[in-house]
């Protein structure tokens, strides 16, 4: 299962996030832990160099792109190699939205749509979406005899 999916800027602060069987008193924990974690760790990084941690037995991939930093955490069928498959499409889908690495200003510009992706990438803790073109049709918002 993905735990959770979240979005911060370089200084710590969450720009988006989503939790899939985290209880709610857990998510304060792993919001900080992540962002500790990534201010440690992300400095002077590529874009979309790939680090993988573990920890309380489930695995963390985190990466920089652009002005943003993402963090996937999953447990179980989602080890480290299914999570980098799943980080791939989620930076995929933002650099197609953004039409480049984004800084934090385009990222926040392009919200919505970013949202809309995320959706349809993840769904209730499950990698549900990994084809690119799919993905753009699914959020273009039109019924699906328009295609």
């Amino acid at each position: 299962m993905l735990l959770a999916v979240l979005f911060s800027n370089s200084e710590g602060n969450i720009l988006v996030e989503r939790f899939n069987g985290v209880p709610a008193e857990e998510r304060l924990h792993w919001r900080s832990f992540l962002v500790k974690l990534g201010a440690e760790n992300l400095r002077g990084i590529k874009n979309e160099e790939l680090l993988v941690a573990c920890h309380k037995s489930v695995y963390i991939v985190y990466t920089v792109l652009g002005d943003v930093n993402i963090y996937v955490v999953g447990k179980d069928a989602y080890d480290e190699l299914a999570l980098s498959e799943a980080i791939f499409v989620i930076t995929s889908a933002i650099k197609d939205v953004c039409g480049k690495p984004p800084t934090e200003r385009l990222f926040l510009d392009k919200y919505g749509k970013i949202c809309l992706c995320l959706d349809e990438i993840v769904w209730t803790g499950l990698l549900e979406n990994i084809d690119k073109d799919r993905i753009k049709r699914l959020v273009r918002l039109k019924p699906p005899t328009e295609f």
